[in-house]
């Protein structure tokens, strides 16, 4: 069995490029994307925004009285093998990365769909996107002519549907169906970091010291020039910079190249981080740029980084996975945001008493966030008893609970008894004498 090179009919990297027309007969290219990513920013920016989106996880929820749950179920929704297991030669996370990647150095990923015989999607694998070229028929319909690819076992040139394509692009500045990557407008930036480090290197090369013109008082020919240049150039550049010159017959050495200081090197090369940074929306402090001074934590930052950045291209890929996997409705991909929004672990605690606290939240997710097993009787949201609901309120006011008190009317005077006659005063005494009396003769007969 023979092997041949991989992509070696198409080269991956594409074609010559153009910055103007005629440019490429005057010598003058756009710098390839090999090139390009050999700029550190450019580099940090599209791997990170691959990781950072790689590294979440990929659920399949289903739509339950408006609440989106995950399931896990792989009997009942065959769709969940692929998303974790996408093709035979990559993992979930290296498939996403090649994914993003792609999008951000080309504008486009294209993902071949495989079907078993149930027609359900079974296996995706990303294509080279120079390999792919989108086609329109007359009547609007679109195709795609797709070039060999053994690892997507595509063994020649064939035309395919755009119900077996995942097609997912970017900012589609001139045609629908062709996206414009964040490199169209930061290669000229990333191109002129390269030439300043460049630069710096040909000139620490030689020992920080700058270039300049041996002259003479008078006219010296031609061979005279050559052997004094290369003379110099043997006797005092490269290694041997920096040695004690001895000129006569009136020579004089001038320097003519700027220093890095005089051109404002420092400057140049920090302004074409920011450039690249913009293009992707990366945010310039993950370049080691300032930290924003408005930020509040490491959340909240994180946050304006996801909103920025990464949001409409997590959106997109979920919804082209959905597309793509022909997902019955109220079912739906979304990837797990909690690895990348994860927080300090303080902060973490302090949101998750708030939630449960406040009712949001069910303890037991809580203490799944802080990944603690479930606990009994934690799968109910819980209030304090003196929290009443608005309905039990609204009962109690329309009752009326604060009825204002009824009036009260002076109080009357005390009723005085009526006198007592002499007649009755002189039986009440006679009455207390005789009691007195018998009470007198008990005790001595006692």
């Amino acid at each position: 069995m023979s092997l041949t090179g991989i992509y070696s009919s198409v080269n991956w990297w594409g074609p010559v490029r153009e910055p103007y027309s005629g440019a490429w007969q005057k010598g003058e290219t756009s710098e390839r994307k090999e090139t390009l990513l050999s700029n550190s920013a450019v580099f940090a920016c599209v791997t990170g925004i691959a990781s950072d989106i790689a590294k979440l996880r990929i659920k399949l929820d289903e739509n339950e009285k408006g609440i989106w749950i995950e399931v896990t179920d792989g009997s009942k929704n065959p769709w969940l093998p692929v998303l974790r297991k996408p093709n035979d030669y990559q993992t979930r996370i290296n498939f996403i990365e090649q994914w993003i990647i792609s999008k951000l150095l080309y504008g486009n990923a294209y993902i071949l769909k495989r079907r078993d015989n149930r027609g359900i999607v079974n296996g995706l694998y990303p294509l080279a996107p120079l390999l792919v070229t989108p086609l329109v028929s007359e009547d609007g319909s679109v195709y795609y002519q797709l070039n060999q690819d053994r690892l997507s076992q595509i063994e020649g040139a064939v035309v395919a549907p755009a119900s077996e394509i995942i097609h997912d692009r970017m900012n589609c500045l001139w045609h629908p169906l062709i996206g414009v990557p964040p490199l169209y407008a930061c290669a000229i930036a990333a191109n002129m970091g390269n030439k300043i480090q460049n630069s710096s290197t040909y000139f620490f090369d030689n020992r920080a010291l700058p270039g300049g013109v041996l002259s003479a008082p008078g006219t010296i020919s031609d061979i005279t020039a050559t052997r004094l240049r290369e003379e110099w150039q043997k006797n005092f550049g490269g290694a041997n910079s920096g040695r004690v010159a001895v000129l006569g017959d009136g020579l004089k050495f001038e320097i003519m190249q700027m220093t890095a200081q005089q051109s404002q090197l420092e400057e140049q090369l920090k302004w074409t981080v920011e450039d690249v940074a913009r293009a992707f929306h990366y945010p310039l402090f993950k370049l080691g740029g300032p930290v924003p001074a408005l930020a509040g934590n490491i959340g909240a930052l994180i946050t304006t980084y996801y909103t920025d950045c990464l949001q409409s291209l997590i959106e997109s890929l979920e919804l082209c996975l959905d597309e793509g996997l022909d997902l019955p409705p109220g079912k739906g991909t979304e990837l797990d945001l909690d690895n990348l929004l994860r927080m300090d672990t303080a902060a973490l605690f302090e949101s998750n008493d708030k939630a449960v606290g406040g009712g949001w939240m069910k303890p037991n997710e809580a203490r799944f966030k802080a990944n603690f097993e479930p606990v009994p009787g934690g799968d109910s949201p819980y209030l304090q008893q003196q929290n009443y609901s608005l309905e039990a309120l609204a009962k109690r006011d329309a009752d009326n609970p604060f009825p204002k008190p009824a009036p009260v009317s002076p109080a009357e005077p005390p009723v005085k008894p009526p006198d007592e006659s002499s007649e009755d005063k002189a039986k009440r005494y006679e009455n207390a004498r005789i009691l007195g009396r018998a009470k007198m003769i008990m005790r001595f007969a006692a």
